[in-house]
């Protein structure tokens, strides 16, 4: 029986006499013993009202974030196109109103704003139409990955440390000190001069670990002393890894780092991901043989093709610098020494690749102590690399003591004092000057004038 608001008036007027009064309204409400339950599940509740609605429907006059979104099936990707270009979407499953049973209803509102997020791979996996639709009807945004150096983005830097405070309602705060510590530690993470990471969630961990040596030593605030600790022990895998491969290269003796070698160079390069990366010493060994047949260069891993093309620049510089043209004359060698898992990648290692294969040819022995990289040109020119700060710390670690980069890169090297101490940096603009500083020249010095 429907019953009326009016009806329902005279029916609370009646006594209650044992009876148990279990209707149903017009609305889909059950009366029951007098008491007025909302969307009881009547047999007149709407059907949606026996679902759970889903976020697309609850983002109905809103906003709907979607993270990585190219995680979604393509299937979902779809339904997701069809409840923005529809603006309503069944719901379609089943909850505790809907006695177990599978429920579809009518179409339901689905107008909403979308925002959606990834990385460059999530353009790769995107639903075409999907991305159509944000490309023709909204906007596509690059975010940036550092700011400007500036005083006012360090006060946010130092707000973004009160705020993880906050959050984790455990961690004491930071000094002055500490604070400006983390600001140098933003300078360092986003490897440009003039710019601070906005990686905010790697500072957030640092800032979370120094907290908790804080806490350890029962400090009432966060300093300079903790941040070092916390930056010692919450090292990411690529920086275990590559602690790892120096700490067993410079057992087995790969790594050198005393005396000279005729053909061996210690470049530098860079494991890991764009999000996250660390500094590694790659030894290059080149050897020159006569007969200019095969043509042969040999590289382990990835590094095959950043060999050859270094072994391109290198033979116009040579051809310059010293009349020959050695791919005519010699067969070229090159292996870069157990690096087929360290996943290293770039071009940074190009004045290295020239470096070794110009001592193997001319004879000429190569300083063990010093460490170098940066891409080269065609015309000898060494052009900027990436990682520049990381490559010097693994230099220090390894134990060397003279690092060669690019002119351009100085101004991208941020270093604590300590460091600093510990290594000379040379900065050139060319593979001559490259030449001059790696090599030992002793009894060569007619080689060394044709150098210019």
């Amino acid at each position: 029986m429907k019953l009326t608001t009016e009806k329902i008036k005279k029916i609370e007027k009646i006594p209650y006499k044992g009876y148990l009064y279990n209707l149903t309204t017009e609305s889909g409400n059950l009366l029951a013993n007098n008491i007025l339950v909302k969307n009881s599940g009547g047999l007149g509740t709407p059907a949606h009202e026996r679902l759970i609605p889903g976020f697309i429907h609850r983002s109905s006059g809103g906003v709907l974030y979607v993270d990585e979104i190219a995680s979604l099936s393509p299937r979902s990707q779809q339904e997701l196109l069809t409840a923005m270009q529809e603006k309503k979407y069944p719901i379609t499953g089943q909850s505790e109103r809907s006695s177990g049973s599978m429920t579809r209803s009518d179409p339901v509102p689905t107008d909403f704003i979308l925002v959606a997020s990834g990385n460059l791979e999530t353009v790769k996996n995107m639903h075409p139409a999907l991305r159509s639709r944000i490309r023709g009807y909204g906007y596509e945004v690059y975010m940036d990955h550092e700011m400007d150096d500036t005083p006012e983005n360090h006060y946010k830097i130092a707000q973004f440390i009160a705020q993880e405070v906050k959050k984790d309602k455990k961690i004491p705060h930071f000094s002055k000190n500490a604070v400006i510590k983390i600001i140098e530690e933003a300078r360092k993470r986003s490897t440009r001069a003039g710019k601070l990471t906005l990686r905010l969630r790697e500072l957030g961990g640092l800032v979370r670990a120094a907290g908790d040596f804080a806490i350890a030593e029962k400090s009432k605030l966060v300093e300079p002393i903790h941040i070092e600790k916390a930056k010692r022990l919450a090292r990411t895998l690529e920086q275990q890894i590559a602690d790892k491969y120096i700490e067993t290269k410079k057992e087995y003796q790969i790594i050198v780092t005393t005396g000279t070698l005729i053909g061996r160079v210690n470049g530098l390069a860079v494991i890991g991901t764009e999000l996250s990366f660390s500094g590694i010493v790659l030894p290059i060994e080149s050897e020159i043989t006569p007969g200019g047949k095969k043509s042969e260069i040999i590289a382990t891993g990835q590094l095959g093709k950043i060999a050859k093309e270094a072994v391109k620049n290198v033979s116009a510089i040579i051809l310059k610098n010293f009349g020959e043209d050695i791919k005519e004359k010699y067969d070229i060698f090159v292996q870069f020494l157990q690096t087929a898992d360290s996943g290293v990648e770039g071009d940074s290692a190009s004045i290295a690749v020239a470096t070794a294969i110009i001592s193997a040819l001319k004879d000429v022995p190569v300083r063990q102590d010093v460490a170098m990289t940066g891409s080269l040109s065609v015309r000898g020119e060494v052009l900027a690399i990436g990682g520049v700060t990381p490559k010097i710390e693994a230099a220090i670690e390894a134990g060397i003591k003279k690092v060669i980069i690019p002119q351009t890169n100085l101004k991208d090297v941020v270093l604590s004092p300590e460091s600093k101490k510990k290594i000379e940096i040379i900065p050139v603009n060319t593979i001559q000057e490259v030449l001059k500083y790696a090599l030992d020249w002793s009894g060569k010095k007619d080689l060394l004038k044709k150098l210019g």
